[in-house]
């Protein structure tokens, strides 16, 4: 019995560095976006003409600002939870934990597992469930602002366009827009009228919102804010970007949706078969229940799943 709560261990490890591992990884993409960021101000003063000069230095400075904002640390649980769109606090969280765990052990309880796999996989379903449940909750809230800000970001311009200053363009698409945007840029006006600039209220979106788009965004107002400029052409061509960025990651999502199948059938076909033998042979399938030896073998076989589904996970899911 021991072996098998060491197994299962060794599963909850496995899983857990395979979902944080690629975070602090040097080579992560957004790592890698972040240097090319930072490496744009290190360009010889020498090769900028004196016209545009100062110009470009407001877009190096507002450059370097983001970057800088970006390599902070990752959000804490009360920004995670906030981000989920989930009115929890800490405490909460934490007792969401307990009682999942709690639950999930006297169910392996009554299964009639042992008292080391039901703690074993009671400490591993409380720490990772609700884990798993916050991270889907901000994965949807981050995808519905991001299919939604190329609209609100047209309005903007267009608002421009016709001569309406940027700040009673927010207050349109706090308005008018769907949800999250309409709330985001609700607090960008709420800021602005609390006294901070426009560009400092703006700057902050990337920090409730931290996706590449929000801060796209956030440095296009910032620069065109201290440099001037065009306005309304620079949120077009920033609007036909967004628009290009959501034609490839869709592009992506069909490509790769065979894939993701196929990995959903693997993962699926040993769960299916053990339910079909309980049914059709129980007894031949209860030897791994009731035997030292097919406890272990359930261990090892529930280790390695977790182990190529994590893996199979990597493989089929693209970041750009």
């Amino acid at each position: 019995m021991f072996l098998v709560f060491f197994l299962s261990a060794a599963g909850v490890l496995c899983a857990l560095v395979a979902i944080f591992y690629p975070r602090i990884l040097t080579s992560y993409p957004l790592n890698q976006r972040l240097e090319l960021i930072a490496a744009t101000g290190n360009v010889t003063k020498g090769q900028r003409g004196n016209s545009d000069g100062s110009r470009k230095r407001s877009v190096e400075e507002t450059l370097r600002e983001a970057a800088a904002r970006a390599e902070k640390a990752k959000p804490s649980l009360t920004v995670r939870l906030r981000q989920a769109q989930l009115n929890w606090s800490k405490k909460t969280y934490y007792a969401v934990c307990f009682i999942v765990a709690a639950v999930a052990s006297l169910l392996v309880l009554f299964a009639g597992l042992g008292k080391f796999p039901a703690l074993g996989f009671g400490v591993s379903t409380g720490l990772l469930l609700p884990h798993f449940y916050v991270n889907f909750r901000r994965r949807r809230h981050l995808k519905r602002f991001v299919a939604n800000l190329a609209d609100a970001v047209d309005i903007v311009a267009r608002g421009v366009k016709v001569g309406l200053p940027l700040g009673e363009c927010f207050k349109i698409v706090a308005r008018e827009a769907r949800s999250p945007i309409k709330e985001e840029f609700q607090l960008i006006v709420e800021d602005q009228l609390l006294g901070m600039p426009l560009a400092d209220a703006t700057e902050r979106l990337p920090d409730r919102v931290p996706v590449a788009e929000a801060r796209f965004f956030s440095i296009v107002v910032a620069i065109q804010t201290r440099s001037g400029g065009s306005l309304a052409e620079t949120l077009g061509n920033l609007s036909k970007v967004l628009r290009d960025r959501q034609k490839m990651h869709d592009r992506i999502k069909a490509l790769s949706s065979e894939s993701k199948a196929s990995a959903y059938i693997i993962a699926a076909l040993p769960v299916f078969v053990v339910l079909a033998l309980a049914v059709v042979s129980p007894d031949y399938v209860a030897l791994l229940f009731t035997e030292q030896t097919g406890n272990i073998v359930l261990g090892a076989c529930a280790a390695l799943m977790v182990t190529g589904c994590l893996v199979m996970r990597k493989m089929i899911n693209f970041e750009f």
